[in-house]
């Protein structure tokens, strides 16, 4: 159990604060009292940090982590007790189009942060790497869930680029270097303030609450897991403290999480349009599932918390219909003061 104390004044590093996980771990270590320091590549004016007046308690630095020289000049300058390294480009269809500069970010950039540490902050007590239940690439459904001890075999650039971090962060925390790093491959995650709106949750609530037109990427049939933003904040807080005072048991492991509830995205696009009553909509929507088609993604992925819980007594706290109440109520209250529709 982690005492409410222990993260205060702890020099705190969130690559990638400005995404939807960055800024919510960020809100809540800056509610416990600690220094947090953000990197980013570019200002997001409209980030949650700014939404919830948040940004003036954040150390932030406008850094590309393809700037290995750069990255390298932070570390001199700042002494970090826990990393967490988010940043990436997330999109798969951006990937799929521009693999090269996916590449770049996520596997240059991972390694570039990772030996700026080696180097210039040895001392750290903890990073965590996120990695991506993609990074395993395709599997037969019947051998769903992912497991840890299954070899990584990703084909699309995206899943490529996860991957390839993941390897680069267990090399980092092997015996040569023995960084203490452990590796995280979460499910999707969903929840409030994720403000990006090409992904699945934002789009398509802004679309049934009527601010938008909700436009599918693909036919719905994938199969998926999701995490409830809060269940992934306590997980990150008990992976990072546990790596600070059980260092030895935790580095180098990879940790799976997921609810083992696995759900078609049409599905997901129904109960939202249904919970917000847009049945006309819906009706339109479903026709246009009809008619996609998907290349470039894997068709089932989900994963159960079995490791998780052996080493943490974690598990997965909000049921998926709660979750999708708090986060069509946090969005309706968000576009409200945004949006004239």
């Amino acid at each position: 159990m982690i005492n409410n104390t222990f993260w205060k004044n702890k020099n705190i590093l969130i690559t990638g604060i400005n995404g939807f996980v960055g800024s919510n771990l960020a809100k809540y270590f800056i509610s416990l009292g600690a220094n947090v320091f953000g990197i980013s590549k570019k200002i997001i004016d409209n980030s949650l940090l700014d939404y919830e007046n948040l940004s003036q308690n954040v150390n932030f630095n406008l850094i590309s982590l393809c700037d290995y020289e750069v990255v390298c000049s932070f570390f001199k300058t700042n002494q970090i007790d826990v990393c967490f390294h988010l940043a990436a480009q997330v999109e798969v269809g951006v990937a799929n189009k521009n693999p090269l500069s996916t590449w770049e970010t996520n596997v240059r950039g991972t390694y570039n942060l990772l030996e700026s540490i080696r180097l210039f902050n040895p001392n750290i007590k903890a990073i965590i790497v996120a990695s991506s239940d993609k990074a395993y690439g395709s599997y037969d459904e019947s051998e769903m869930p992912y497991k840890e001890e299954y070899p990584l075999k990703p084909q699309y650039p995206y899943d490529t680029s996860k991957a390839c971090a993941d390897l680069i962060a267990r090399s980092y925390a092997s015996d040569i270097y023995q960084l203490p790093i452990a590796i995280t491959r979460f499910a999707n995650i969903y929840g409030p303030g994720q403000l990006n709106f090409s992904a699945l949750f934002p789009d398509c609530i802004r679309s049934a609450l009527g601010y938008s037109k909700f436009i599918p990427r693909g036919d719905g049939s994938h199969i998926r897991d999701f995490l409830f933003i809060d269940d992934v904040i306590s997980l990150y807080s008990l992976i990072s403290s546990k790596l600070i005072h059980e260092s030895k048991s935790i580095t180098g492991q990879v940790f799976n999480a997921g609810t083992n509830e696995p759900r078609a995205v049409k599905d997901i696009i129904n109960i939202i349009y249904n919970k917000i009553g847009n049945i006309d909509d819906l009706s339109q929507v479903n026709m246009q599932l009809n008619n996609n088609t998907t290349i470039g993604e894997i068709d089932c992925q989900y994963m159960d918390y079995d490791k998780v819980n052996n080493f943490f007594n974690w598990k997965p706290e909000t049921p998926f219909d709660l979750g999708i109440d708090k986060t069509i109520k946090w969005y309706d209250s968000y576009l409200k003061k945004i949006y004239i529709k």
